[in-house]
């Protein structure tokens, strides 16, 4: 997928799918949930009502269990069987027994048990004693009744058990939530009733939304592609109209032309702002390039011509062959060719060497060798210290062959170099007793193949690279290059840098 718009329209949507996707099975779990939530406790207060039956000694065939389509009930007893339970129940699962056919308790009691024989044979012929027995009983026992059997009587306050199953009532199979509450009655039997709750309508309103859900989302998910594309086309018609101009400028190779820049603040704008900036840059930089190439040419025009005068001439009058001179334009050759490849070199980002480099020893050994100048250079080195820097030993000694060339040819008669150090940073001073440079010609002389116009004749030698050589070089030691006035006239250039540590 080759366009951004897409890749941006797709990474959108994605992001919404996942979100929307993430979102709704949320919204459906605690949908879900909370109506479960919802049918336990019916199914718990339903449960409640008939235990607190039970706990009042209320018969089981008198039992109120309530609307029996909608809460199915069960009853069982300390044993697990089932004494109790809706009419219309027909099947059940989930709950204490799956039984739907209520049996006698054998330790349920008289007062609760379902038509229980006793009652049966006292309506026959033993009521009259059954009853005064039964009153005599309640007489004997009124204060036992009155304490330690109306205090068991009791319906559970522990959670209820709540359990997920299905129950058959009058025909229809449903799934419901069942709740499971404990009650004790006078005579301290535990009953056990099991109501449940019908999850059809809580089921059904999950159905309903997660219908909805997805129904909508796919509608979504195309209304988000559909904006995410326009916007990003929006957006990025800026880009293509900068695209095609940059394609322009390469076809025509015409630096001066500019991308549109667009009224807007921002990503977009902030480009096509460094794009010009850049194509400035590179249109300077072509340009320098075009008239060193220019200058470089002139300067090997001059002495090749001369050469060639010079052999020319010794071919047909060898007498008058002039071999100082051809020997001084081959050597003016030779330096200006090491100096353009010194440059070559440099423009193509060539990294000094990291040797550790004495630049007292190193002024003092260039100062030695210069035999014959034609002033003598006074050299400043103090013996007791040491200045150490990094770099190229071979292109730092050049700088410092550049520095006192360009003093030689304009002092008057004093030249002098000084090291010395300050701080983290170590500086040769180089001056002499010229005329100095004037203040708004300090940073043009640092330019390649630019004299000053006292320094144009041929005959003082130098093409005007190498006080730019000296300021390359300088710079990719990572220091610096100036000149200034010196304290009795003439000018000081002062080389700086960092000191090894």
């Amino acid at each position: 997928m080759r366009s951004v718009r897409a890749r941006a329209a797709l990474g959108a949507t994605l992001v919404v799918a996942v979100a929307l996707i993430g979102a709704g099975l949320a919204v459906l779990l605690v949908l879900r949930a909370e109506l479960t939530d919802r049918a336990g406790l019916e199914a718990e207060v339903a449960a409640r009502e008939v235990a607190g039956q039970l706990a009042l000694d209320r018969p089981l065939d008198e039992l109120d269990l309530g609307d029996e389509d909608i809460h199915p009930v069960q009853v069982t007893d300390e044993d697990g069987r089932l004494v109790a339970a809706s009419q219309d129940l027909e099947a059940v699962e989930g709950t204490g027994t799956r039984e739907v056919a209520p049996v006698r308790s054998a330790r349920a009691p008289e007062s609760v048990r379902d038509n229980g024989e006793a009652s049966i044979e006292g309506g026959e012929g033993g009521a009259g004693d059954a009853g005064d027995a039964g009153d005599e009983g309640d007489e004997g026992d009124d204060s036992d009744s009155n304490g330690n059997d109306r205090a068991r009587r009791e319906v559970s306050s522990d959670e209820p058990v709540l359990t997920d199953g299905t129950a058959t009532v009058d025909g229809e199979t449903a799934d419901y939530r069942f709740a499971a509450v404990e009650a004790t009655n006078s005579a301290g039997l535990t009953l056990t009733v099991h109501a449940g709750a019908p999850l059809a309508a809580g089921q059904e309103a999950v159905s309903t939304v997660r219908g909805a859900m997805l129904t909508g989302l796919p509608v979504l998910l195309l209304v988000v592609a559909a904006v995410t594309w326009l916007v990003t086309r929006r957006a990025l018609r800026p880009v293509e109209g900068i695209r095609r101009e940059l394609a322009a400028i390469t076809a025509s190779q015409d630096l001066g032309r500019r991308v549109p820049e667009p009224g807007s603040r921002d990503e977009i704008a902030r480009l096509a702002r460094t794009t010009n900036e850049t194509l400035t840059v590179l249109e300077a930089s072509v340009g320098r390039q075009r008239r060193f190439v220019a200058d470089a040419s002139h300067e090997l025009r001059s002495p090749i011509a001369s050469l060639r005068t010079q052999l020319e001439v010794g071919v047909a009058h060898p007498g008058l062959l002039d071999v100082p001179g051809a020997v001084a334009d081959t050597v003016r050759l030779q330096d200006l060719a090491a100096d353009l490849l010194l440059l070559a070199r440099l423009d193509a980002g060539e990294r000094p060497g990291r040797a550790a480099v004495e630049l007292g020893a190193l002024v003092r050994e260039e100062a030695s060798q210069r035999t014959g100048d034609r002033i003598a250079v006074t050299v400043s080195v103090p013996e007791d210290e040491s200045f150490d820097v990094s770099g190229s030993r071979g292109q730092l000694a050049r700088v410092v062959g550049n520095l006192l060339d360009n003093a030689e040819r304009h002092a008057g008669s004093v030249v002098t170099v000084a090291v010395g150090a300050e701080r983290d940073a170590v500086f040769v001073d180089v001056t002499d007793d010229g005329t100095g440079v004037p203040r708004e010609e300090r940073e043009r002389i640092f330019e390649r193949f630019v004299r000053l116009d006292d320094a144009r004749g041929r005959d003082d030698g130098g093409a005007g690279l190498g006080l730019a050589i000296a300021r390359d070089v300088a710079a990719r030691h990572g220091g610096t290059l100036t000149v200034g006035d010196a304290g009795g006239g003439g000018a000081l250039f002062r080389l700086r840098l960092p000191r090894n540590t």
